[in-house]
């Protein structure tokens, strides 16, 4: 039986899954021997803010002070996002351990690949990827990539040197584009190359102090410039075409650039397999962020919009339309404000510990956000 099919027929509701989604943490940290272990993943799955931003600084930042020793290893799970918001994760974790490990079950790409660059060690799995980093700029409304973006415009130069002319049809396009756009996508692309760069050899690169071939000395000249060759190509957006690239450990074999296969060890392939199979369990729900550790954890959850609270013979109530996210049924579920009323036809009552269970299939949400919401928004507490 497969992991997935006998974790659905064993663990019973959020609860148990959260229960065994810790005992496989902490089993993958015993089994690297590392006293710390911390998870920062979004469900790729989900519409919403799941990118790397600046709110994920303040729940990483209270995930490691739950941590100790001089050693971690970050089971990371990402689109992308922020490169800056990833630099400063960066020296967070850098700044509290002295080792590094970046684990990658599943999928890490753009500015999760190149917080994966910071790690002393890459871990990859058959399934798992990372992504090209071209710098990704905004431009008109449109998100595009920043190298295909300069080297659309040095493809127009090259042809005004061959021709002697300018083609009309490129008027509007660079009559739209303005000096300071073209320094900032040079800018952007050059901030994440820079950054891939150091992190590699200063980090991943730091044990590497012999030639295998000659057994000269490494220098740091040397490390630097095999750091650069790797930040270039995995920059190119010509070489990977799309932005979203899958990028594998063969491909990392062919930079030589060494990433450890974690399937080579079959007690921790297990481990991180259970665990990722239960994370995605996990993100069946309205959760859409999830930052933990073995013993801690924070949550970020998907709400809906909040209508403003009904006055109601005996006092106020809010009506809320929540769409579970697996099955996509309707419910209205209805929080009463400050005194207790009559469930309005065919509302559902607000649940006391926040946990609401979707009628259609059984899917579990939690709705603390929502609560808050709720009382912010009405100045008033929920009653039962």
């Amino acid at each position: 039986m497969g992991v997935y099919s006998e974790y659905l027929d064993n663990l019973k509701g959020f609860q148990e899954i959260t229960a065994e989604r810790k005992k496989q943490l902490a089993r993958i940290a015993s089994i690297r021997q590392r006293p710390s272990i911390l998870t920062i993943a979004s469900d790729l799955l989900k519409r919403g803010p799941i990118s790397i931003d600046y709110s994920d600084i303040l729940p990483i930042a209270d995930q490691i002070d739950n941590l100790s020793g001089n050693e971690v290893d970050v089971i990371l799970e990402t689109p992308g996002g922020s490169a800056e918001i990833v630099e400063d994760i960066v020296k967070l974790l850098r700044n509290q351990f002295s080792k590094l490990g970046i684990i990658v079950p599943g999928t890490a790409k753009s500015a999760g690949t190149i917080m994966a660059m910071a790690g002393d060690e890459i871990l990859m799995g058959p399934a798992s990827s990372l992504g090209p980093i071209d710098a990704q700029v905004l431009h008109q409304g449109k998100q595009f990539s920043a190298d295909a973006f300069l080297e659309g415009l040095e493809k127009i130069k090259r042809e005004v040197e061959e021709t002697g002319q300018l083609n009309r049809a490129y008027i509007p396009i660079l009559q739209g584009i303005s000096p300071g756009e073209i320094q900032s996508c040079e800018n952007a692309q050059k901030f994440s190359g820079t950054l891939v760069t150091n992190w590699l050899a200063n980090f991943k690169f730091e044990p590497w102090t012999t030639h295998l071939s000659s057994g000269k000395p490494v220098t740091d000249e040397e490390k630097q410039s095999r750091a650069r060759e790797i930040a270039d190509h995995l920059c190119d957006h010509g070489y990977w075409l799309t932005h979203n690239r899958s990028i594998k450990i063969e491909d990392f074999d062919q930079m030589r650039l060494k990433v450890i296969d974690y399937s080579k060890d079959p007690d921790l392939f297990d481990a991180i397999k259970r665990y990722y199979t239960l994370l995605r369990m996990t993100f069946d729900t309205n959760i859409y962020k999830l930052f933990e550790t073995p013993t801690s954890q924070i949550y970020r959850f998907l709400i809906p919009p909040v209508p403003p609270p009904q006055k109601e013979p005996g006092g106020e109530v809010a009506i809320v339309d929540f769409q579970c996210l697996k099955c996509q049924n309707k419910s209205r579920i209805q929080a009463n404000l400050s005194k207790s009323q009559p469930l309005q036809e065919g509302a559902m009552p607000f649940p006391k510990n926040n946990m609401f269970v979707c009628p259609h299939c059984s899917t579990q949400s939690n709705l603390v956000d929502l609560r808050k919401q709720i009382e912010a928004q009405s100045k008033k507490n929920i009653v039962e």
